[in-house]
């Protein structure tokens, strides 16, 4: 009778810790997710997490990316009544760097690899030497006695002078989730649009790398995206284009439909690359959510607070409300935003948009080639698709 009495013990035992743990894992969980905004913006905007480890993001040139400048650009939140600090990346186009490649000081062996892809190198190198009058304004600077370039001011010049002086349009980035600018395959797509002779501008948003430290929201980071837009075209008037990846997708949209409420000029085109269609659906579909989402309270203690916080990235909202032309890319063995949430943004986009308004494109890269959520930019047919969509809605306004 002690066995019997002592093995009923531990089944009982056994039996209320699988409950307790049960209840902390599907039901304490889910309950303090709901009553903590802190939590909700820690997991959606997953700023706790850097790589590459020991990244020096006020050297861009340890990333990889010479002629860069890293620089910080603050302004006033009017709501938060608070001065916000937004750490930047200027990324010259290859034209500029081979044209002034010894001026900016960089070794022959780098030079003799500043490249455009060799199917589109003889058009793009007729194009960038057209007009050298374009260069007379950069020329001056880099011809001054006892130039720095190391002169935080001096490179100021400069690089603004590359964007006020030369046609070569403009390409900024705003990257997802996680990490920082200095990320490698972000890096790896900038060298792919400088290669292809766009300056590349990017940002990291309140809460990531050396930018402001300060809790990220929706709003926050679209208006951080919002400053640095009007950076730019305050300093250029060449054809401005928006890339969003990831998270960053939800960004631009957002963005974009902000800039048609303000009534300000928005870039030519937008590029959505792994987009999802709104943040609800995306949380449904995410890997993190799995052991949850079949649960019934899972809407009641996930979704729903997230979007009573004002954390919703309603793509699929906000691309009905600007006119600009849409370029989707999306890889079919994406596992972060599965590839049906970008074909559902497409669809909703097709049906919701203005017969007159700039149109949709989709890509699908096949799940064949392994991109995944991140490696588009290995694609070999990328170039030729970015080339194209930009050229054709270069000179449009809609």
């Amino acid at each position: 009778m002690p066995y019997f009495a002592a093995r009923k013990t531990i089944c009982l035992a056994t039996c209320k810790i699988c409950i307790l743990v049960f209840v902390i894992i599907f039901i304490v969980l889910p309950l303090i997710f709901k009553f903590s905004f802190a939590l909700q913006k820690g997991i959606l905007f997953l700023t706790f997490i850097t790589y590459p480890p020991n990244l020096d993001l006020k050297r861009p040139e340890k990333s990889g990316l010479y002629a860069t400048r890293n620089f910080y650009i603050t302004y006033r939140d009017q709501e938060e009544d608070i001065d916000v600090d937004i750490a930047v990346w200027h990324v010259l186009p290859n034209d500029l760097v081979r044209r002034f490649g010894r001026e900016l000081q960089m070794d022959e062996a780098t030079l003799a690899n500043v490249t455009a892809p060799e199917e589109m190198r003889s058009e793009l190198d007729k194009v960038s030497n057209k007009d050298a009058s374009k260069y007379h304004e950069i020329e001056k600077i880099l011809a001054r006695d006892g130039l720095n370039l190391e002169d935080d001011d001096t490179r100021r010049e400069l690089f603004e002078a590359s964007l006020k002086a030369t046609t070569n349009d403009i390409v900024l980035y705003l990257h997802g989730n996680s990490a920082s600018r200095g990320a490698s395959h972000r890096v790896d797509l900038y060298k792919l649009l400088r290669s292809l002779n766009y300056h590349v501008i990017t940002l990291d948003y309140r809460g990531y790398g050396d930018s402001a430290n300060l809790s990220p929201t929706e709003r926050g980071v679209v208006y951080d995206s919002l400053a640095v837009y009007q950076y730019i075209t305050s300093v250029s008037k060449n054809p401005v284009y928006l890339w969003g990846h990831s998270l960053g997708t939800g960004v631009a949209t957002h963005l974009l439909s902000l800039l048609t409420d303000m009534s300000m000029p928005g870039p030519r085109a937008l590029v959505l690359e792994s987009p999802f269609n709104n943040i609800r659906e995306e949380i449904c579909a995410h890997p993190f959510s799995k052991l949850y989402r079949h649960l019934p309270w899972f809407d009641y203690t996930i979704s729903k607070p997230m979007y009573a916080n004002e954390l919703r990235f309603e793509s699929d909202q906000h691309i009905a409300e600007f006119r600009q032309p849409v370029l989707i890319l999306h890889a079919e063995d994406d596992h972060v935003v599965p590839f049906h949430l970008g074909y559902k943004l497409y669809r909703t986009a097709l049906d919701t948009r203005g017969k007159s308004w700039g149109p949709v494109e989709f890509h699908r890269f096949e799940r064949t080639s392994h991109y995944g959520h991140r490696y588009i930019c290995r694609a070999p047919n990328l170039p030729e698709i970015v080339i194209r969509f930009f050229r054709t809605y270069r000179d449009e306004q809609y």
